[in-house]
């Protein structure tokens, strides 16, 4: 067993946190990502002003527990789609990542796309990285102070911009700025707003990288789903080393040394900091900046591009590589059988929930005809967004028949009717328990009906 050495003075095992002011940088990937950016926060912001049939488009009701997605409503019986998303999403985190690397955590996870937006707005306010750094050094002062206080107004402005649309989702958003025109916003809604405010405001403006490092499972379970074929972001060390600065006149790497110039661009491009000619670390969020800063320097000096690029491990060693192998196509079969499950049984998701209770206040009333008696209560929630005339019949008993002062019952969209119904039987026909089942059909569509079983009771 291998025991650490005690730290010597002056060193200690945790560092101080070092601020990392990324440069900026463009190229094919920053395009990529910043139109994921575009298409994820548009998404975001835009969605909960969307109307559909006079409501809003993505709504998730909790308090009358109904989500409404576009013509979709779920009830909380149709919780079990919630279960298939998460595990469509597990799945295909589990199929990319075997794929392709880190590609959700470099341009859709939700810190990254937050991060990037909050970049922008400190180069809007502060400058590029080298004004940025002088003004990290330079005393507080005038200048200082003013684009400081412009860069966390903007900071503010956004973070509480991005509560109310998170909150929008569960809260029509019409409704949020009217109660905050007239100060009636308060309880829930304004925490929940101030709350995803100062995490989007924390995570995105000061934590940044930590978050990545630090904080997110990821990072620490992404090499178990890496192999050699994995396409990952990687620094060609075979014709990179060794390094060396040129001049820029020479077309050729010069005796000795490999293409890589040691420039540093692909770090100081890195928004976690780290110097991806180290080899892959688990800080990399496979973001490609790298890769276009690396690009451009190749371009300058008119070597190929490639130094660092998506690749995979064997092709690096000049092995035989598939992306296309054993584990990534089990990975699409099984997604492909989830999703397509899913998608037929929300298709063919009934319409309509039935909940049968028994009369506890008798087990069972013998009539005067010899007849034995049942009462149950029917309880029908029309699930769509139209309203419907259910029938109610039963079956499990061949004497047995329904009593009901109302045989067609029309339920109003998204409403719980409630009916007594009294079923009886020849008491000669049966003796304890048995089972009578329930069916409620819509009389337009009789192929939705469902059904429910009842214990019939009996001396």
């Amino acid at each position: 067993m291998t025991i650490a050495p005690n730290p010597s003075a002056g060193d200690s095992y945790y560092a101080a946190h070092r601020k990392i002011h990324p440069r900026e940088v463009h190229g094919r990937f920053d395009r990529r990502r910043r139109a994921a950016v575009f298409a994820l926060l548009g998404l975001f912001y835009v969605l909960p002003w969307v109307r559909w049939d006079h409501r809003p488009l993505i709504l998730f009701d909790l308090p009358a527990r109904k989500f409404w997605i576009g013509p979709l409503v779920l009830w909380p019986q149709d919780f079990i789609f919630l279960t298939w998303l998460l595990v469509v999403l597990g799945v295909s985190l589990f199929f990319f990542t075997a794929l392709a690397g880190r590609l959700w955590c470099g341009y859709a996870c939700p810190q990254t796309v937050w991060t990037e937006l909050f970049l922008w707005l400190e180069r809007w306010a502060e400058g590029d990285r080298a004004k940025r750094l002088k003004l990290e050094r330079a005393p507080w002062g005038r200048e200082k102070i003013a684009r400081k206080a412009l860069k966390q107004l903007s900071w503010v402005l956004l973070a509480l911009w991005t509560g109310v649309s998170f909150v929008g989702f569960f809260v029509p958003i019409r409704t949020l700025f009217e109660a905050a025109a007239h100060a009636t916003l308060g309880g829930w809604p304004l925490f929940w707003t101030l709350f995803y405010s100062f995490a989007v405001y924390g995570n995105a403006g000061y934590l940044r990288e930590q978050v990545c490092e630090y904080m997110c499972p990821y990072a620490r379970f992404q090499s178990a789903m890496f192999d050699r074929d994995t396409l990952i972001i990687t620094y060609d060390r075979h014709r990179g080393e060794p390094r060396g600065s040129r001049s820029r006149q020479l077309t050729e790497s010069p005796a000795g040394l490999g293409d890589c110039i040691d420039c540093t661009v692909c770090v100081q491009v890195c928004p976690t900091g780290i110097d991806i000619r180290e080899g892959l670390q688990y800080q990399c969020i496979a973001c490609a900046a790298c890769v276009d800063a690396c690009d451009q320097i190749m371009d300058q000096m008119h070597y190929p591009r490639g130094l660092i690029r998506y690749t995979t491990q064997n092709a690096l060693d000049q092995l035989p590589t598939s992306i296309w192998r054993p584990r990534t196509a089990v990975y699409a079969a099984i997604l492909t059988v989830i999703v397509g499950s899913g998608v037929i049984g929300l298709a063919r998701r009934p319409t309509v929930a039935l909940d049968v209770l028994r009369d506890r206040s008798a087990l069972y009333r013998q009539l005067a005809d010899d007849r034995i008696e049942n009462v149950y209560l029917l309880k029908i929630l029309n699930k769509d967004t139209k309203s419907h005339v259910y029938r109610v019949t039963i079956s499990g008993l061949d004497t047995a028949r329904l009593a009901t002062d109302q045989p067609l019952w029309s339920v109003a969209a998204g409403e719980v009717y409630t009916g007594a119904v009294r079923v009886d039987t020849t008491a000669a026909s049966l003796h304890g328990g048995h089972d009578l089942i329930f069916t409620v059909a819509d009389v337009e569509r009789p192929s939705t009906a469902i059904s429910r079983t009842a214990r019939y009771i009996a001396p």
